[in-house]
């Protein structure tokens, strides 16, 4: 059995690699996700490469090119709805958060306090505390830039000495490793790709590693007391208030208020500080990961069939170089071609219309 002091001891090699992952998936669903869509409109080589192209085996490309220019603009409109949808999603949060604690009065401890006391002996700065009357949830960290802990007013009768210097010290981790700003990212860009439902869930991955590593900050050799401040504010409630409403204002998932309640993590924090082994479980399924190849295949194929140039147009708008510019009818129609192939040289193309005649 691993020793307690060390509560990552179990586990750690593994969740060491699942956020290496987490980071790693992430860049690549974003660098694969845009590139597509962004890359063929800054300069680059990739047209003078794909032109003269015209055919991949008996594939004809010009109409590949003209079946997916439409699929391919739909995904510039995919990103501007995704951005626009983002920048809503963190605005609406930020007022949210800044409307409630608008609606309260947040005081510093005072010297000497049990605040004060519980700050000093985990190293936090008093000035970072703001003790508020009433909070939904009993303590959490929040601001982008400036990050504050808020803690609520009651928590020293909840908690005993030890086990309110080890909330404050697991608040304070978050404080130190940005997690309100790092978290805010990556939902951002969630929000943004939208229609890869696997970056939202690597998101929520990435919140989880979070407390982990928050709770590995916060042991400070005693383990067992950050396991037992963790049982008692998870069944945290205030009096006379709706425990449903509370939980959504302030839900940590907003990746705006970043909090030490986190029921869904409840088993696995415990398991690790009292340490017993305790799987790494992925918010990532299968259905996600199917639906992200299927959207990033979808938008590759699109950016670059769309990336190959056509043949130059008459005044008239009417393609005239190469013999798969001068059918009639529609793209589809002339996906499969054997003229011009390489090993069919002289082969009719199947799809030639006589000028003025009806297919």
């Amino acid at each position: 059995m691993p020793h307690r002091d060390s509560p990552a001891q179990a586990t750690g090699a593994h969740e060491g690699r699942h956020r290496r992952l987490v980071l790693f998936a992430t860049g690549v669903l974003i660098l694969l996700a845009t590139s597509p869509v962004l890359a063929h409109h800054v300069g680059s080589r990739l047209d003078q490469l794909l032109a003269g192209r015209d055919h991949v085996w008996v594939i004809c490309v010009i109409a590949v090119h003209q079946l997916l220019a439409p699929v391919h603009e739909v995904f510039h409109g995919l990103l501007i709805a995704g951005l626009t949808y983002a920048v809503w999603d963190r605005g609406r949060a930020w007022l949210v958060v800044r409307r409630l604690l608008g609606t309260v009065e947040a005081v510093r401890p005072r010297d000497r306090d049990a605040f004060w006391t519980a700050a000093a002996a985990a190293g936090v700065p008093p000035t970072l505390l703001r003790v508020v009357d009433g909070l939904p949830n009993p303590a959490f960290t929040v601001g982008w830039v400036r990050p504050h802990i808020y803690v609520a007013s009651r928590l020293p009768e909840a908690l005993s000495d030890e086990e309110l210097t080890a909330v404050l010290a697991h608040e304070h981790a978050h404080v130190r490793r940005r997690d309100p700003a790092r978290l805010s990212v990556l939902r951002f860009v969630g929000c943004a790709l939208f229609w890869l439902p696997a970056l939202r869930r690597l998101a929520a991955d990435a919140a989880d590693d979070a407390e982990i590593a928050a709770d590995d900050r916060a042991v400070r050799g005693q383990p067992l007391v950050l396991a037992s401040a963790i049982l008692k504010l998870a069944a945290w409630r205030v009096p006379g208030q709706d425990p449903e409403l509370g939980g959504r204002v302030l839900s940590s998932g907003s990746g705006v208020v970043i909090g030490i309640q986190r029921d869904a993590l409840l088993d696995r924090r415990i398991h690790r500080l009292v340490g017993e082994e305790a799987p790494v479980v992925t918010h990532v399924t299968r259905r996600s990961l199917a639906a992200a190849f299927a959207g990033l295949l979808l938008v590759w194929s699109s950016g670059l069939a769309v990336a190959h140039p056509l043949p130059a147009s008459s005044e008239h708008g009417a393609p005239h170089a190469g013999h798969c510019t001068q059918h009639q009818g529609w793209a589809v129609e002339h996906l499969f071609c054997l003229a011009g192939h390489p090993r069919t040289p002289g082969a009719p193309c199947p799809h030639d219309v006589a000028p003025g005649t009806r297919r």
